[in-house]
């Protein structure tokens, strides 16, 4: 076969490979990527027939890449980037506001900031299809880098290469305590009191365990004060009520989080609070760059009510 007779690999060959060299585990680069597991271990293997190279070792146990797929993974998320940037900048030269939106938002932000983003988009640009997923932020940013999703709301900094940040506001924590704990419901509590409480976390991936570790550091205490973990912030704060130890909570959550028990108090520490920063985060050469900075002004206003400190437009 002549090299321009040769066939072409798909996009979504590409997208299933680049996935499995992210991840290097079939099962979850299929989850991250919204295909079945056969059928992207079919579109690698296309793949591989296409391009005339072995490009996944695969094992009993694991998944590894080949060293040419280590050196064609780049070439792939290029070009899928690529192909992202081309579909923005024809969504771009028609009206703003219209089209698909795919929305990445984390689990610790999406059920307290969803209603007000949805009754934005709803209210202000009628005409946008908005797709909302939730994954964790290592996925999210994947997802963003690949052209999976356009814009991802999330905690920030992330210190990534090729990503700007919209910031929305900043939100103190508070210390979410069983009845009968000593801490429970005062005020100006010193941030040294993390040294000894026995504080409960999200599981490994959630950004805002990595926080909350962070928060504790920062009081001067290095272990990882980690007994029981929970999946999220809802089993959290019922393991809380349970007794067996206090948590950290963003003030956005706690009105919905803590209104399911009454065995529950709040705490709030002295200023500065620990805190956390939301923002926007999009490519930073997205071709609907101007748009997402117009919904930032929007959003900005719109989550005013809510307990966080807007981040005003002349930072």
């Amino acid at each position: 076969m002549t090299a321009g007779k040769r066939r072409q690999p798909s996009l979504a060959q590409l997208r299933a490979f680049a996935a499995v060299a992210e991840h290097l585990h079939f099962r979850d680069a299929a989850a991250a990527i919204g295909m079945s597991q056969p059928a992207l271990s079919g579109a690698v293997s296309a793949l591989e027939e296409t391009l005339g190279v072995t490009l996944v070792e695969r094992t009993t146990r694991k998944v590894l890449l080949s060293p040419a797929g280590e050196r064609l993974a780049v070439r792939a998320k290029a070009v899928l980037v690529e192909v992202a940037a081309l579909m923005e900048e024809a969504e771009a030269v028609r009206a703003p506001f219209t089209g698909a939106l795919r929305l990445g938002v984390i689990p610790t932000v999406a059920p307290y900031l969803l209603p007000t983003v949805l009754r934005l988009v709803h209210d202000r640009y009628p005409h946008l299809d908005l797709e909302v997923h939730e994954e964790q932020t290592a996925s999210l940013v994947e997802g963003l880098a690949t052209g999976r999703l356009d814009l991802l709301l999330l905690a920030v900094p992330l210190g990534v290469p090729g990503i700007t940040e919209l910031p929305l506001f900043d939100e103190d924590f508070v210390l979410v305590t069983p009845l009968d704990h000593r801490l429970g419901g005062r005020e100006g509590i010193s941030r040294d009191a993390l040294r000894e409480l026995n504080l409960l976390l999200l599981d490994e991936g959630h950004c805002l365990r990595d926080q909350a570790l962070d928060i504790c550091r920062e009081a001067g205490r290095e272990d990882a004060p980690v007994t029981t973990t929970a999946a999220g912030l809802s089993t959290l704060v019922q393991l809380v009520a349970g007794g067996l130890g206090c948590t950290l909570l963003p003030r956005t959550a706690l009105k919905l989080e803590t209104t399911r028990s009454s065995r529950l108090l709040t705490g709030y520490f002295a200023d500065p609070a620990p805190t956390r920063r939301v923002a926007l985060a999009m490519r930073a050469a997205a071709a609907r760059a101007s748009e997402y900075e117009e919904l930032a002004v929007a959003l900005r206003e719109a989550l005013r009510p809510l307990p966080v400190r807007v981040w005003e437009y002349d930072h």
